[in-house]
């Protein structure tokens, strides 16, 4: 029996390959609004960040995801990560 390739990802916070279930995706749409996309599978420009509280307010210090995503990222979208996170 073949074996499955894992898909592995980045986290733009702390550069570490992770599978790709380890991780979260925002998403900036083609119409420019942010998404969290748990799913993995929506359109548009993708930046993945480890489910870390650490990680998350370094990502927030550091505005890695505006950055990344290029455009303003809304303290309502980082509540959404918070609470993804902690579930």
């Amino acid at each position: 029996m073949k074996n499955r390739k894992i898909p592995v990802r980045t986290c733009v916070v702390t550069q570490e390959a992770f599978p790709k279930s380890e991780l979260l995706r925002i998403v900036r749409t083609p119409e420019g609004d942010i998404e969290v996309d748990e799913s993995g599978k929506l359109n548009g420009r993708g930046a993945y960040i480890k489910k870390d509280l650490d990680v998350l307010e370094k990502a927030m210090k550091s505005k890695i995801l505006e950055k990344r995503l290029e455009c303003k990222i809304e303290d309502s979208i980082y509540e959404t990560i918070k609470n993804i996170i902690e579930k």
